[in-house]
């Protein structure tokens, strides 16, 4: 296309650079919005096949009127009755410069020009000039004009030292950056971030202006101000295309960002299994790390890359390694819950190598809730008792160590029983499982633990008692606490006082029970008794009845002088005194007596007793079955 005759525009010589701007914004408004009595507009001149990119707010507005004054409508020549839309000129996001830039209007940029108006060369607020604006906004011969007008404006920088050429280059307009090379455009120059226009194209990635870059000389190995090369932002975009010409231009596949990360290590990390293909057939390390231990294979798991993960395994990845974390692939695909990867690394992956990471997947599936996963583990032969290593437990307050824990704690049911089913013993944790599920007053999972052999007189070393620790956590809870007591838990203990019928010391007022699952609890420095529990405020109301149900449960006792004045407080629990008073029932006695037989760990076997019905029930504490 033949340049425009700028001698063409003289007849604007005599108007003021503010005149220009209102005429050149008039022009470009109306032929946005033509009118039945304007005339034809003048075709646009852009060569640009794309739309222009959506306007950036600028400083480039005109002055603005004082608060106190109202807006002033714009005015308009050559029109007896305006539109309403050039009422709100002044109130643009952009300005009158950067509108005609916009509509690709170049004859009212070339009266500017004509006309040296300054508005082409002052900087914005952010340092940006016309010709910065034409460029990214792709118009070709606005950046004509522009450059023939004042050539040596093509390297001119904004505040963030962008060129033309690099602003051209990260909106993909191709033509835009084959006129300013051509033109004496430094392919090189960076902006602060240290991003080339190379990058910013490899960045919003655009072939054909990165062919145009490395044809005249682009660097392609220069990184930004993180260490990411074009050839990472390629990876990352998965970009084949582009690898393979910067590959072909020298692009380095061993560059680091400030992580440590290659480019491999992008692709694997958006899922591109043809760019993964492509830098390991030229050499790219399959199993390079990262400054965290991340290998590309971790990477792709973490992210769910199916196919990514396909590739690196067929390509000889390292299921094994692991991260300084000390986790492998399989840890991170199990926390992401991704199954397909799970059941691509579970055959690959060495058990030696996840003993020696000190935390099983079964852990990490059990505490992040995955149900399908951890079923997967189990039916792999995966071991339900693995324990987290010292190191591992240590970062948890109550030094957990089993999956089971995990599910107890997370109240997962279904979990639970599924790690109970394949054999998981509920009895290896610091703290048994069973005291977190009687703390929280679930009985469903209470009854769950305790069917499969939980201790049912387990106890918190954290706070030291004379008696069961279930007892303690048990007794807000009666279903719990009766739960505990049909299958073996022993309350003789709660009635073992050194005080006896002798007067009691104040009561010293001791953390809640919930409170003491703690590993870094201070221990008490005594045993507590039972009817210094009993006895404290919280349980006031319901301390006669909890004493009642474990008179149930022992023989001979003897109440001390506290538990004595607890049953005085009210009238209606006397009768509660009369259990301890012997004698007892011989049927009392002789249940208790075939209990203790039997053992806490067959006591759930009593229904297999050759006994008739009624006296199986008044074995289990069938408390509707009449006792006479």
């Amino acid at each position: 296309m033949a340049d425009i005759n700028l001698e063409d525009y003289s007849v604007y010589d005599h108007l003021t650079d503010e005149e220009l701007l209102q005429i050149a914004v008039e022009r470009s408004l109306c032929d946005m919005h033509p009118l039945p009595a304007s005339g034809p507009r003048s075709a646009s001149l852009s060569t640009s096949a794309d739309p222009p990119p959506e306007p950036r707010p600028r400083n480039l507005d005109p002055p603005q009127l004082p608060p106190s004054q109202p807006p002033q409508p714009v005015h308009v020549h050559n029109y007896e009755h305006p539109p309403q839309f050039l009422y709100k000129v002044l109130k643009r996001d952009f300005s009158p410069l950067q509108t005609i830039i916009m509509d690709g209007d170049t004859e009212a940029l070339t009266a500017l020009v004509q006309n040296r108006s300054s508005s082409l060369t002052e900087p914005s607020n952010e340092g940006w000039i016309a010709l910065h604006e034409a460029a990214y906004y792709g118009q070709l011969q606005c950046v004509r004009i522009l450059l023939r007008a004042d050539p040596s404006s093509v390297n001119r920088c904004t505040l963030k030292n962008e060129t033309a050429l690099l602003l051209a280059a990260s909106q993909g307009n191709a033509s835009c950056v084959d006129f300013l090379l051509r033109h004496g455009a430094n392919v090189n120059t960076a902006n602060k971030a240290q991003e080339t226009p190379l990058f910013t194209a490899c960045e919003h990635p655009n072939e054909e202006v990165v062919e145009l870059l490395l044809r005249y000389g682009a660097q392609v190995n220069l990184a930004c101000s993180q260490g990411e090369s074009p050839l990472h932002e390629a990876c990352r975009h998965g970009c084949l295309r582009l690898c393979r010409m910067l590959l072909d231009a020298g692009a380095s596949m061993k560059a680091k960002n400030i992580y440590h990360i290659q480019p491999l290590f992008r692709a694997a990390q958006n899922g591109h299994g043809e760019s993964l293909q492509l830098l390991i057939e030229r050499g790219a390390d399959v199993n390079g790390q990262a400054g965290d231990g991340a290998s590309p294979l971790y990477e792709a798991c973490k992210n769910g890359h199916v196919s990514a993960v396909q590739a690196l395994l067929a390509l000889k990845a390292d299921v094994n390694r692991a991260t300084n974390a000390g986790l492998l692939p399989l840890h991170v695909a199990v926390k992401n819950n991704h199954k397909r990867i799970v059941s691509l690394l579970i055959p690959l992956t060495s058990r030696v190598r996840i003993q020696n990471c000190g935390i099983s997947p079964l852990h990490i599936a059990a505490e992040t809730n995955r149900g399908q996963i951890l079923e997967l583990l189990i039916e792999s032969g995966f071991n339900v008792n693995a324990e987290l290593s010292d190191e591992r437990a240590k970062m948890y307050e109550d030094r957990r160590s089993t999956a089971l824990y995990f599910c107890v704690s997370n109240g997962n049911l279904q979990a639970a029983e599924m790690l109970l089913e394949a054999g998981a013993n509920p009895n290896l944790d610091v703290f048994n499982p069973l005291l977190i599920a009687v703390r929280l007053g679930w009985m469903d999972m209470a009854e769950l633990l305790v069917r499969y052999g939980a201790d049912v007189n387990a106890r918190m070393f954290t706070q030291p008692s004379a008696f069961p620790s279930t007892i303690l956590l048990g007794m807000e809870s009666p279903p719990i606490l009766k739960l505990l007591l049909d299958n073996g838990c022993d309350p003789s203990l709660c009635f073992q006082c050194s005080y006896g019928l002798k007067p009691h010391p104040a009561v010293t007022p001791t953390r809640r029970p919930t409170e003491e699952l703690q590993v870094n609890r201070i221990p008490q420095p005594r045993c507590i008794q039972y009817c210094e529990v009993i006895s404290s405020s919280h349980l006031c109301q319901i301390s006669g009845p909890i004493i009642s149900m474990l008179l149930d449960y022992v023989g001979h006792v003897s109440l001390c002088s506290r538990l004595l004045e607890i049953l005085d407080s009210r009238s209606d629990w006397a009768s509660i005194k009369l259990k301890a008073v012997p004698p007892h029932p011989l049927m009392q006695l002789c249940r208790l007596k075939i209990r203790c037989l039997l053992g806490v760990q067959r006591l759930k076997l009593i229904h297999t007793l050759p006994l008739p019905v009624r006296l199986i029930r008044f074995l289990c504490y069938d408390l509707k079955c009449p006792l006479t």
